[in-house]
């Protein structure tokens, strides 16, 4: 990993890539030797490209599957906000074809999640899919997904997996896998906070993934596990886990909970009597904008590792946090962020395929050129697995303001998940 201690500023200007260039040279030619578009339904006179068939003119349907209840809920609502917010910038409008959003809550549930999928696979006939939150969703749907050729962007779930030994190429990860917050903190950790550590993390995919990025350049590092402790979904009483903890005597925890998890265990975390001989470190799920204001000062002092921060000092993200609040009266979240870079995606592809998303292959080509200067920094795929390869921030909960945010420390370029 290449590293620096400032922020990346501008990195790229030009929405378009190289590669997204010969996608569209190629699409003009092909639709010049065709004399129609290939959409369904395309004029069969008239027209010199897709943009002229039926196929552009019909609404570009987009299934959005996220949690808009339980645990996640506040995360699926972040993420949707995120992608309504881009899509008013530009209209709602794509390839000249209106964007028509579907929303399904998928309720935390697997099974849930893969019927709902099934729906907009198979009654809705959406365009695009996106969403998901929990890796356990998206391991469930993802045969369905890779069968029925559907194009989704996962605007969250980070399973490794989905873009490593079961990656599909139509599926695209907006987001981050579980590898990309934790991977650079161990070597973090260990170097500036603690050399004996306690891992306590939600007991599913997700949190045990992120434990073994972080125990992966830890322990590599010289530092010690003393123990790992890991707590179902849902947890309200996170006493006997805090007991486990403090009897270990670490110098620090590295953790993993989301949502209202998050909440409980930095609360009962403080209330407990460990912060005052124990660091907080974690992925920076734990101490987002989402869950900040719940935490309140329990939280003031947690180091964590994302891509993004309310802080960050470049345009994009500048005008990203005032454009939401401006339109929500509150705080965007990573979560709205990832909402927002994926909208941009959605948009920047159509538009290079003059609306017709008929051909799956053609789509897919233009999304994995997608390349821009994002509100996390630089945003471009990783066209060997179509991982999202960005920057990852180690950040520090600190008082701004009156308010508590996170304040970037340490910056970590360009972090590529291995892909296996």
């Amino acid at each position: 990993m290449k590293d620096s201690k400032s922020e990346q500023k501008g990195i790229l200007t030009s929405p378009y890539s190289r590669r997204q260039f010969l996608v569209t040279a190629t699409l003009a030619g092909l639709g010049a030797l065709a004399g129609v578009g290939c959409g369904k339904g395309a004029g069969t006179s008239g027209g010199t490209g897709a943009s002229s068939g039926s196929a552009a003119k019909d609404a570009l349907k987009l299934g959005v599957l996220l949690p808009y209840s339980k645990v996640y809920a506040v995360l699926g609502d972040h993420i949707t906000k995120g992608m309504e917010l881009y899509f008013e910038g530009v209209g709602y409008t794509a390839g000249g074809r209106k964007i028509e959003l579907l929303k399904e809550d998928d309720e935390n549930d697997a099974q849930t999640g893969l019927r709902k999928a099934r729906k907009f696979i198979e009654s809705d006939k959406v365009d695009l899919l996106t969403g998901f939150v929990n890796t356990g969703i998206a391991y469930a749907v993802r045969d369905l997904l890779h069968s029925s050729k559907t194009v989704t962007l996962v605007s969250n779930a980070g399973g490794n997996d989905l873009t490593r030994k079961r990656k599909s190429p139509y599926i695209f990860r907006t987001s981050f896998t579980s590898w990309q917050p934790s991977y650079p903190m161990g070597e973090w950790v260990y170097q500036n906070v603690a050399k004996k550590v306690v891992i306590a993390a939600a007991d599913y995919a997700f949190g045990k993934e992120s434990a073994a990025a972080f125990k992966e350049t830890f322990l590599k590092s010289g530092g010690q596990i003393l123990a790992e402790v890991y707590a179902p979904l849902g947890t309200n009483d996170y006493g006997a886990y805090l007991a486990q903890i403090s009897k270990a005597k670490p110098e620090a925890v590295y953790g993993f909970f989301s949502g209202s998890d998050a909440v409980r265990f930095v609360k009962q975390f403080e209330e407990y009597g460990l912060k005052k001989d124990v660091k907080l470190t974690s992925a920076g799920f734990m101490v987002e904008e989402d869950v900040l204001p719940a935490q309140g000062k329990a939280a003031l002092g947690a180091f964590s590792g994302l891509h993004w921060a309310l802080t960050l000092d470049n345009p994009e993200n500048k005008k990203f946090v005032e454009d939401f609040k401006k339109k929500y009266n509150a705080a965007p979240s990573v979560f709205a962020m990832q909402g927002y870079d994926t909208a941009r995606v959605i948009v920047d592809a159509v538009n290079l395929l003059q609306g017709d998303t008929s051909n799956k292959d053609k789509l897919t080509e233009a999304i994995k050129g997608i390349k821009f200067a994002s509100p996390r920094g630089s945003f471009e795929f990783d066209p060997e697995t179509n991982n999202v390869v960005h920057n990852v921030y180690v950040r520090e909960v600190k008082e701004i303001g009156g308010e508590l945010h996170n304040q970037v420390i340490k910056t970590y370029e360009k972090v590529k998940d291995p892909g296996k």
